[in-house]
């Protein structure tokens, strides 16, 4: 159902990387009305996550939407999407509000999965939001003034990119704020277990060998081929093994969102959205990024590449234009460990290094104004950059700092 200036209504589920950019692009053409419905207030800047849980701003890791939104013309809805309504093209909310459209972009993210694994909802830290990765920050300094000594053992589950980003910035945090806190340097005991028989079981060898060597050289002890059996307060069950702790951090499983199956969408064995090589699932309703299933759903460069495809076939036909069909393209991996260092996979070339750290940083500007303008994603890039302190006893607060991506 059109809107009553004639407009074509495009309806964007989903704040992130490719709903995003979906709106952006969409809100630019004179003849397409866009509401963007999110259930946060921020975009979520997932890469910047682990170095925010490790001493970073927040405002490396989010953005608020309005900000990003302003003067496009995309309308911002606060809700949640719950059903959908086929018959009339609606989309439902949890506030019951019902929208019409003539076109329906979902790209909802994933959710965390912990596999019915028994303890690790109650017990596991998250560092899939700045909510979570601030939880995690605060018990490292809480159980620090508690006890006067580090944990016995900080483990990490999960072998892929978020839990190796993690393990790689720990170490130098945990010995910056034992410092601050004026307790003297104690070994270390960090632990990475990965079910796979290696670091990122999809990636090249090669990859997942350099991580492995440099994340060792770090000090970080890693458990491979072993599988988590569940968690108290105060041990991580893995394997035949009982690991002493109380920090555990799960970054190891992810699932597609509840909404597509409480709304009858074709799923893969994988869970994701069956789509057709338009991003289309059903007529005028179009699935992208982690939710659909393609090559290399799940990345947030695939996300972005998604909503950039999804806005131009939108477009063009609505100009009674056809469109080339949708051609996966293989993301730039870059992944750092610890400060200094990034594991880069670039097609056939694969490196690692400093050269690598720098172009991390430089994806991360770039990454920002995918969604802003140069000036503001410059200014978003360096204070990235900064440190933030908590509101902690022995590390106060530096002066001067304001996180504009708080406001």
């Amino acid at each position: 159902m059109s809107t009553s200036t004639n407009k074509q209504h495009v309806v964007v589920v989903g704040g992130g990387f490719g709903g995003t950019k979906a709106a952006l692009m969409l809100a630019a053409h004179d003849d397409i009305h866009v509401t963007l419905v999110s259930n946060h207030t921020h975009f979520r800047y997932y890469p910047g996550l682990y170095h925010t849980a490790t001493g970073g701003t927040r405002a490396g890791a989010r953005i608020r939407l309005d900000n990003i939104l302003a003067n496009s013309g995309v309308h911002l809805v606060r809700a949640t999407a719950t059903k959908l309504d086929r018959e009339h093209t609606q989309l439902i909310t949890d506030d019951g509000k019902k929208m019409d459209f003539d076109q329906l972009v979902l790209a909802l993210g994933n959710v965390t999965n912990y596999f019915g694994i028994p303890g690790l909802q109650e017990h596991a830290y998250g560092i899939k939001s700045t909510e979570e990765a601030e939880r995690f920050k605060i018990h490292l300094h809480q159980q620090l003034l508690e006890t006067g000594a580090p944990d016995l053992n900080y483990v990490i589950v999960g072998g892929g990119p978020t839990g190796i980003e993690l393990a790689g910035a720990l170490p130098a945090y945990l010995r910056h704020i034992i410092k601050k806190h004026g307790l003297p340097q104690r070994r270390l005991h960090i632990t990475l277990v990965e079910g796979a028989a290696r670091l990122l079981p999809r990636a090249p060898e090669d990859i997942s060998q350099a991580i492995t060597k440099r994340l060792r050289s770090l000090g970080i002890k890693l458990l491979l081929g072993v599988t988590v059996q569940g968690a108290t307060a105060d041990e991580l069950m893995a394997g035949d093994m009982t690991l002493k702790s109380h920090t555990i951090v799960w970054t190891a499983g992810v699932a597609n969102n509840p909404f597509f199956k409480e709304n009858d969408f074709k799923l893969s064995d994988r869970g994701k959205v069956e789509v057709d090589e338009y991003l289309q699932a059903e007529p005028g309703i179009f699935v992208l990024g982690d939710n659909a299933n393609t090559p290399y759903s799940g990345l947030a460069q695939t996300a972005l590449y998604d909503g950039e495809f999804v806005a131009e076939h939108i477009i063009r036909l609505a100009e009674g234009k056809t469109s080339a069909p949708y051609k996966p393209k293989q993301p730039i991996s870059v992944i750092p460990v610890g400060k200094g260092w990034a594991s880069v996979e670039w097609g056939r070339h694969h490196f690692s290094g400093f050269i690598g750290w720098i172009l991390r940083s430089l994806a991360d500007l770039i990454g920002f104004h995918d969604l802003e303008t140069w000036p503001n994603a410059g200014e978003q890039w360096l204070e990235s950059m900064e440190e933030e302190t908590l509101k902690c006893p022995h590390c106060g607060i530096p002066s001067g700092k304001k996180n504009t991506a708080q406001n």
